[in-house]
């Protein structure tokens, strides 16, 4: 079996995140083989196409991180019906500079949580958009909508309901599968 590593993003910086505690029991339920591994977005500053010629070093190794892992999650709450600022905010330095878009042809995926019976739908599809405008190979299925309840998940990621274990379990597979499925065929040396 190939190994896999599939980066993340948090789309919050809040030290209480229960997105953060999603993206840790993602890590918690991945099959043996698949390693997720934090794509930090909290130190990145401001865009501003001022930095186009000069990148800071800290959003040329955001943008390398995401190129280096074989996929991406996206785990994003929702604000005011969209994605937070400082998600968007982390996108457009993985767009920049103008042709040099990280997540292009990069299979990903997108999950979100909050206690709302919709959870976190309506800023994913905000997401979606963005990422289809990158041009992500954006995984259409499963949909990643989790209800938070108390106690869902630990402060260190362990899930408390099986199904839903099931569920993330489910949605790694997923995008593992696009992976496969999207990767440049291995040409035999001569």
């Amino acid at each position: 079996m190939t190994d896999y590593t599939i980066g993340y993003i948090v789309g919050s910086i809040s030290s209480t995140s229960i997105n953060r505690r999603l993206a840790k029991a993602l890590e918690k339920v991945a099959p043996e083989g698949v390693t997720l591994k934090e794509i930090p977005i909290k130190d990145l500053p401001f865009y501003s196409p001022d930095y186009d010629g000069n990148f800071p070093e800290v959003a040329t190794d955001f943008k390398n991180a995401i190129q280096d892992a074989d996929g991406v999650f996206i785990v994003t709450p929702e604000y005011s019906r969209s994605i937070p600022g400082v998600l968007k905010n982390a996108l457009d330095w993985s767009a920049r500079p103008y042709g040099e878009a990280s997540f292009n042809d990069k299979p990903t995926a997108v999950i979100g949580t909050s206690q709302s019976g919709i959870a976190t739908a309506a800023g994913q599809q905000h997401l979606r958009s963005v990422l289809l405008h990158y041009n992500a190979l954006v995984l259409g299925q499963p949909e990643g909508y989790i209800q938070s309840t108390p106690g869902l998940f630990e402060e260190d990621g362990t899930v408390t309901n099986e199904g839903t274990a099931e569920f993330l379990r489910s949605i790694i597979e997923a995008l593992v599968t696009l992976i496969s499925r999207t990767a440049p065929a291995e040409v035999p040396a001569a």
